[in-house]
């Protein structure tokens, strides 16, 4: 796929070099050279020179409050919504980013609702905010990516339980998104061939199904049939059936084990770098944490040390559970 003019994660951001120093002992000096020169800062990413994993350094998250004391701060007339709203979104008071690039995205003024009851009216709201904060990021300067994204339950880290989801806007494009931009068989992925016979939910254009090499239980990929780039580029029928495909593929996940299913859900879409991206394909990704009933599905070593994912449901009898749920 076409390549834009982005910024790459350049290997300046790796440890210092542990060269001799002038003394003879080890020195953690590192003499920069012309990109780092160019820096009006010190990089904020770490490339791993063993793995090439690519990793930013948030200390100051770790003294963020795990859950509020007292009153949810999301609930109309909390801290951080104190006038009633339908959506709403406002800047995250402990980014993971400086700069006021890390946002909130409230799907309701119901604490008790999910994305999967808010009826397709309300997702179709939340999917237009989505697309108007992805645009209003975009737009900034040194904005090149915008990541939209959704952790669903205490289980995968979700702090507060009324229903949420995050923007965060990057001054690169996120490796994964990269890979699948550069990928020449990504459009095999999306294209209307790519859901065989695994799909889950229609709508429109839009469809959710299991992936055919899908690496979580019950995972789920969300996307039009045709290549539509990103949430703004959505029409008011391309939003609304990617909210009616939502509420009923993420209703299915919770149905599945007769409870709330915890997942992961984040959407790739065109960069915001000022580049063509011909072939960018707007997408969701959902990786739901159970793979049986209160059994989570674990990530273990010998995956982490493999880069290989194994599986222990066969993405066919994943499909045909959806369905049924």
């Amino acid at each position: 796929m076409a390549r834009a003019a982005s910024h790459y994660l350049d290997p300046v951001v790796a440890p210092p070099s542990p060269d001799a120093s002038p003394g003879g002992g080890r020195s953690d000096h590192r003499e920069p050279d012309a990109q780092a020169d160019r820096r009006a800062e010190p990089a904020p990413y770490r490339v791993d020179p063993l793995t090439g994993d690519v990793v930013r350094i948030v200390a100051e998250r770790q003294a963020r409050p795990n859950l509020p004391s007292s009153a949810c701060p999301f609930c109309p007339g909390g801290t951080e919504a104190p006038e009633p709203y339908q959506v709403h979104w406002f800047t995250n008071r402990w980014p993971a980013m400086p700069g006021d690039v890390c946002e909130v995205v409230l799907y309701s003024p119901d604490h008790a609702a999910s994305f999967a009851s808010l009826g397709v009216e309300q997702a179709t709201a939340v999917v237009d905010l989505w697309a108007r904060r992805s645009a209003a990021l975009g737009s900034r300067p040194g904005i090149d990516y915008v990541l939209v994204f959704e952790n669903r339950g205490a289980e995968v880290g979700a702090t507060i339980s009324h229903p949420h989801g995050q923007i965060y806007g990057f001054d690169v494009v996120p490796p994964p998104a990269r890979a699948e931009l550069d990928r020449p068989t990504a459009a095999d992925g999306l294209g209307p061939r790519a859901p065989g016979g695994r799909e889950v939910s229609r709508s429109g254009s839009w469809r959710a199904w299991v992936p055919w090499a899908a690496g979580w239980p019950y995972s789920l990929l969300v996307a039009p049939e045709t290549a539509v780039p990103d949430l703004p580029s959505l029409d008011a029928d391309g939003r609304r059936h990617l909210a009616t495909v939502l509420v009923d593929a993420l209703g299915r996940l919770d149905r599945l084990f007769a409870a709330p299913m915890p997942y992961l859900l984040w959407f790739h879409q065109r960069p915001f770098d000022g580049g063509a991206w011909p072939d960018a394909w707007l997408h969701a990704h959902i990786a739901p944490l159970l793979r049986g009933p209160a059994t989570p599905r674990f990530v273990a070593s010998g995956e982490l040390g493999s880069g290989i994912l194994f599986n222990p449901v066969d993405p066919d009898d994943a499909a045909e559970a959806l369905r049924r749920a």
